[in-house]
């Protein structure tokens, strides 16, 4: 496909890398000359300085041709004017990032009126798997599939779980769980396991299993927490609003710092269910007098990964069960789970597995689409929803039978509302949803499984 990205900051900059990686036609636009010029010279697309809301900027780097056009500039304002010149000059579909929370009650607007294909809103995403996370706290990460019938968790073994010795292939009967294994950490190797793999100490395991498989698996291997009930917020930005909300409505107390008075002024207007506190959050005497120890959970969302790492060592050092951290640079995060920190969130990755996932399903019009898509294991890992569509040509086909590529695994087929955890026996059928996670391959199209 050819693609355009108008806006080199730090999603913009990503994007271009991994969606050039995936044998795309890229072209970027920004106003920054040396931004263009690095970006050319690292990832092999067309370069054009200038702005994406300017028509002739956008006619020299051919946006008649474009099948999808993406502005993720910091400004929302030039983001939806980028789009909507864009698709007057003949882009097929657009995709803006909108981070305002006063815009978010229009993205219907914007979409069905104003003819923008996805709009993007990184702060949202990431409270929202924040959120999930603080619902099911015994994970550092979950993401769901299937309108939410199905949950991928993953989860750190320490030397005391009963997981650790046990065969992949043995999992399910001796815990009595209906729970698949789809992904492994070892080391910095992501791994797809097979039933002869042993789980180890120190590995992280993904698992597929419905939301309550999941909380009885969690019981079984005694690492079930309890209800999270009350929430610390250390930074007041649109994270820590969003967050806020979805918490305050579902009943949980959420207390949020920030050291802003003027920020802390606005929240508390938006906020009139949470505890709104001025004072500085990296204070270690500011968060014991403001009762962190007596917190189910804490999360960082300053705007300094440093810092944000820092808080969140204290925080687990004060025995809060449930730690989140927000960071964005990769190499902090390698950093931060070899120091026991696990639960880590990054805005910027998640907005990019949102859009990687609406390309994969624009690319591919006729096939069986992409549904949903999640980077899961350091991003080194994708778990891929696809309608299963005429095309795949392996209807009724025992998965036994069938010649997967290498890295390649069947993690859950959903037929009729109903959730099937495959065995070999088991087939794919026309209309299924199917949950592939897959290494190191973008998977455009459920075809793509099946070996030469």
């Amino acid at each position: 496909m050819r693609i355009i990205i108008v806006g080199l900051g730090k999603l913009g900059t990503t994007l271009a890398e991994q969606i050039s990686n995936e044998n795309h036609d890229v072209a970027v636009i920004d106003t920054r000359t040396k931004l263009v010029e690095e970006a050319v010279n690292r990832f092999d697309v067309l370069g054009v300085v200038g702005s994406g809301a300017d028509c002739e900027i956008l006619k020299e780097a051919s946006v008649d041709k474009c099948d999808v056009f993406i502005s993720v500039t910091n400004a929302d304002e030039l983001n939806i004017l980028a789009c909507l010149i864009s698709k007057k000059l003949g882009a097929r579909h657009t995709i803006a990032r909108v981070r305002n929370p006063e815009y978010s009650r229009q993205f219907g607007f914007m979409r069905h009126e104003l003819g923008v294909g996805m709009l993007v809103n990184p702060e949202y995403d990431a409270a929202f798997e924040i959120s999930r996370i603080i619902q099911l706290p015994s994970a550092m990460k979950v993401e769901t599939f299937a309108k939410g019938r199905v949950d991928l968790a993953e989860i750190a073994l320490k030397q005391t779980n009963p997981l650790c010795g046990h065969y992949v292939r043995d999992v399910s009967a001796k815990f009595h769980t209906d729970v698949l294994i789809c992904a492994v950490i070892r080391g910095e190797t992501a791994l797809i396991p097979d039933g002869d793999f042993q789980l180890l100490p120190g590995d992280r395991v993904t698992l597929a299993a419905s939301h309550s498989e999941l909380s009885g698996f969690f019981k079984s291997l005694g690492i079930l927490q309890k209800r999270v009930r009350s929430v610390m917020i250390v930074g007041g930005g649109k994270i820590a609003y969003y967050l806020g909300k979805r918490m305050s409505e579902i009943g949980i107390s959420v207390k949020i710092i920030d050291i802003s008075a003027e920020r802390c002024r606005e929240l508390a207007d938006l906020l009139p269910k949470v505890s709104i506190v001025h004072a500085d959050g990296s204070d270690s005497d500011v968060l014991i007098e403001e009762g962190l120890d007596n917190m189910d959970a804490c999360v960082t969302l300053t705007g300094i990964d440093e810092e944000n790492i820092i808080i969140s060592m204290f925080a687990s050092n004060s025995r809060v069960e449930k730690v989140i951290t927000k960071v964005n640079r990769p190499s902090l995060v390698k950093m931060m789970t070899a120091i026991g920190q696990e639960s880590i969130i990054s805005p910027r990755y998640i907005a990019m597995g949102n859009i990687l996932s609406y390309l994969r399903a624009r690319s591919n019009s006729e096939g069986s689409n992409v549904r949903t898509m999640y980077r899961i294991a350091d991003n080194m890992v994708e778990a891929i929803e696809f309608n299963a569509a005429e095309n795949f040509g392996a209807f009724g086909v025992p998965l036994k039978k069938l010649r997967l590529k290498p890295g390649i695994l069947i993690g859950c087929i959903i037929r009729s509302n109903k959730v099937i955890f495959p065995h070999g026996d088991s087939t794919i059928e026309l209309r299924d949803s199917v949950i592939v996670i897959a290494t190191n391959q973008a998977l455009l199209d459920l075809r793509d499984i099946l070996a030469d």
